[in-house]
């Protein structure tokens, strides 16, 4: 069932459009959070980048970067942008990991985690990205 919107395109049922906002909800919050942690400059961060051999005074150019993405993200316009420039950070995340060899499961693939998140519920809340990416039976 397809409802019409007032922009004239056609949009999911509105289970699949709430599953699509809630997604997208929890992968907002996980973000706020990550880059709030960033941009004060915690400890925890600081040491984190040290670990994986970045400069440890990068995290707030890194929360900066995922502040833009976000926000491209969650406006309706810009949405697949920030997801494709979210997938270039999370890329990068899990080739450091990858690099030294971290745990697959809870660090390597963590960025994977987050992809399917925002784009799940990307893919759940817009019609056009799921007809350029239908589901076959």
């Amino acid at each position: 069932m397809t409802v019409a919107t007032d922009t004239g395109r056609t949009s999911s049922s509105r289970p699949m459009a709430w599953a699509g906002w809630a997604l997208t909800g929890l992968f907002a919050l996980f973000m706020t959070f990550d880059i709030a942690i960033k941009l004060v400059d915690l400890q925890v961060v600081r040491d984190t980048l040290a670990a994986l051999g970045y400069p440890p005074g990068l995290g707030r150019t890194i929360g900066v970067v995922e502040l833009v993405c976000l926000a491209l993200y969650l406006n309706p316009r810009t949405a697949v942008l920030g997801a494709v420039l979210f997938m270039a950070v999370m890329g990068g995340a899990i080739t450091s990991h990858l690099r030294l060899g971290n745990p697959l499961f809870s660090h390597t693939l963590f960025g994977v985690y987050l992809g399917l998140f925002m784009w799940g519920g990307l893919w759940l809340r817009d019609a056009r990205l799921r007809s350029l990416f239908p589901v076959r039976p």
